[in-house]
């Protein structure tokens, strides 16, 4: 694994826990962690439970007795660290947005394309899609309960950037990050709204919103934000906190219309009280669903077929019939955010024992990256409509 913070802790956890509680095809072992301090890394390391440090990720690459490299770094970092894996034989999970641009999202798609003819696989981490109550809607969406899908609705609020004298943190760099709460939030609503309905956003018009453009460049971190030192120099603030857009995703002949599905999305992590709010609601001509990670265990739904006057039913999604949930608890004792990359890695490992591609490809988090680039296209030219 190279970097070991917030997503090397998540994904360590993932990595130690699927075997346990999952029959999997081959048997992970935590070889090695890498990061620049080495002091940091050694901590991290004994924190998490992988066997040995490296300060320089090529120094994984190198290794014999590693078989798979997990990016947990900034977006910056992606593309020379997935190429060289992928080009040295080994597998590769890489955090989402896939990259910071189309360009070195493109790269990377073509070298996993042509490493996975070699029998070498790599996936992108859209955790959220491995969370059971929104692998149900894909199901119930592909059973066609809802119909023809007319609306889809998604908002991914946070909160935790709310103070105008929290720090300036490399997620608020854009030569670190490529972009703000558009690509680090509201690209896993992208990839949720596309896998779920089946179908890619075709046309966006959008806006972007930088509401403070200056931060500390020194102080306390707590959680991915903190309290910047008092009277410590400023620093700017070159992403956007906010993103809002529309768009129309692709129509298919069922459709009975020229296009398909209308969508809205709002990403911020300005939305004072919103700790985790990543939702979705969709609309079809049969019924609805709608979804509130802030209450992972539920979906709810309206089939308007069954009781057209009784509004949402809430399905507790904890049965062992719902994806994933049968190998773990009792019905009703709820999962949490630590699960989704368990089942991250579950889904990996499976498929590369079975000699399979992973979901999602590198080409799947390319069309992601390319509606990212649309957003901020059609943000920068007073939202004028723009078809990917």
């Amino acid at each position: 694994m190279v970097g070991y913070a917030f997503m090397g802790a998540a994904h360590s956890h993932a990595w130690r826990t699927a075997p346990r509680f999952f029959d999997l095809p081959l048997a992970p072992e935590l070889a090695a962690v890498a990061g620049r301090n080495r002091e940091g890394v050694r901590a991290a390391a004994a924190k998490y439970g992988w066997d040995s440090v490296e300060t320089d990720w090529r120094a994984l690459i190198e290794r014999d007795d590693i078989d798979l490299i997990d990016i947990c770094t900034p977006g910056n970092t992606h593309a020379e660290i997935a190429i060289a894996a992928l080009e040295a034989g080994k597998h590769v999970l890489c955090e989402k947005p896939l990259a910071n641009s189309v360009a070195e999202a493109e790269q990377m798609a073509a070298a996993a394309d042509a490493a996975a003819g070699r029998g070498v696989y790599s996936m992108c981490g859209f955790s959220y899609r491995r969370t059971p109550a929104l692998a149900l809607a894909r199901r119930m969406v592909a059973e066609g309960r809802l119909g023809q899908i007319r609306h889809v609705r998604a908002q991914y609020l946070q909160d935790w950037l709310s103070d105008a004298d929290a720090p300036l943190t490399w997620r608020l760099d854009k030569t670190k990050s490529g972009s703000g709460a558009l690509g680090d939030i509201g690209a896993h609503s992208i990839d949720a709204a596309q896998w779920i309905t089946g179908r890619n956003i075709t046309g966006v018009s959008a806006l972007l919103e930088t509401f403070v453009t200056e931060r500390p460049l020194a102080g306390d971190l707590v959680g991915l934000g903190g309290l910047g030192a008092a009277g410590a120099p400023r620093g700017p603030v070159t992403v956007d906190d906010a993103a809002l857009f529309t768009a129309r995703f692709a129509g298919t002949p069922d459709d009975g219309a020229a296009s398909g599905p209308i969508g809205i999305f709002e990403a911020t992590r300005f939305a004072l009280g919103r700790k985790n709010a990543m939702r979705l609601e969709l609309n079809g001509t049969l019924g609805s669903l709608a979804f509130d990670f802030e209450d992972m265990n539920s979906l709810s739904v309206y089939d308007a077929g069954q009781e057209p006057d009784a509004g949402f039913r809430r399905i507790m999604v904890t049965e062992p019939s719902h994806p994933y949930t049968g190998n773990w608890w009792p019905t009703g004792h709820g999962l949490g955010y630590e699960h989704v990359f368990t089942h991250q890695v579950v889904d990996l490992v499976t498929a590369i024992g079975a000699g399979e591609q992973p979901s999602p490809s590198f080409a799947d988090a390319l069309q992601v990256q390319k509606v990212l680039a649309a957003i901020e296209t059609s943000a920068g030219n007073n939202s004028h409509w723009h078809t990917l």
